[in-house]
């Protein structure tokens, strides 16, 4: 049982009505700029410590609590020092319409040169601030990515009627179910009916795939077959944007992905997914 193709959920009356706007991303891109300015400061470790959750999360390479990786570091030189300048900044950014979680990615650079595409889930706190819950960069080529003075572009606007958390959170398990049940036998057949027609995928070397014929080229980068198990996430208050990440396993590796659902004509759509290899040992 595939989703339902956006366009199935389109009627005439519709059409007739405007498109609801997009919730506007501005909050989580000046964290993001925020976070890539104190490490700027202070460094890399002090800066993720200063802007991550207590149960945030990263690969390392299995999902493992940020605090215990970033926090057990000794301390090193910051940029003033002579240590690394790692800097990084959006291209692409997206919200919840509830405005406590939120997403960005894009190219990200150590000393000047481009190295890896690093995206970044936030959610807001109680206190008011944002707190990144995972970071990620994938080997994706971002030599292409647009500069950091560039525009930020906004992902697509999604349903506005508001959803119970816990109940988009069912509706999110049950689509990665279904993805990962077609992925089992086949991964690109897999994710065609669950990609938004302008999803953002990466992690392979080619650049980041953001049209649907560099999404096509990116699937055929992966495994005809993968087994995903999911291991968590969390839906926004509004019900209309959740993340995910889980275990992928195919013949020859394994890693983890990374996924950004949002729900789009009543169907929840993967607007971003990352998948990140465990390197051979």
């Amino acid at each position: 049982n595939s989703l339902p193709d956006d366009r199935d959920h389109i009627s005439g009356a519709a059409h007739a009505r405007a498109a609801p706007s997009a919730a506007d991303p501005a909050p989580v891109i000046a964290a993001e700029r925020a976070f890539a300015a104190r490490a700027a400061e202070v460094g890399v470790a002090q800066s993720f410590l200063d802007n991550m959750t207590d149960d945030a999360i990263v690969f390392a390479p299995d999902p493992v609590r940020a605090r215990s990786v970033y926090g057990g570091r000794p301390p090193a030189k910051t940029p003033k020092e002579g240590g690394t300048l790692l800097a990084w900044w959006p291209n692409f950014a997206g919200i919840a319409r509830s405005g406590d979680l939120g997403f960005t990615t894009g190219p990200a650079e150590a000393n000047g040169k481009r190295v890896v595409q690093y995206f970044t889930v936030w959610q807001k706190q109680p206190d008011g601030r944002w707190k990144w819950i995972y970071d990620g960069g994938a080997d994706s080529d971002p030599s292409k990515a647009p500069g950091p003075d560039a525009p930020v572009q906004a992902m697509s606007a999604g349903d506005a009627a508001p959803l119970e958390p816990s109940v988009a959170m069912a509706q999110v398990k049950a689509a990665e179910a279904a993805l990962a049940t077609r992925a089992s036998v086949d991964v690109a057949e897999a994710y065609r009916p669950a990609l938004a027609s302008d999803a953002r995928m990466q992690g392979s070397s080619l650049a980041p795939a953001s049209s649907p014929e560099a999404v096509a080229k990116e699937l055929a980068t992966r495994a005809k077959v993968i087994e995903f198990s999911a291991l968590g996430g969390g839906a926004s208050r509004a019900g209309d944007l959740a993340w995910t990440y889980g275990d992928a396993r195919w013949t020859d590796g394994r890693g983890h992905y990374v996924r950004i659902w949002q729900r789009r004509g009543g169907a929840w759509k993967v607007v971003f997914d990352q998948l990140l290899a465990v390197p051979k040992s």
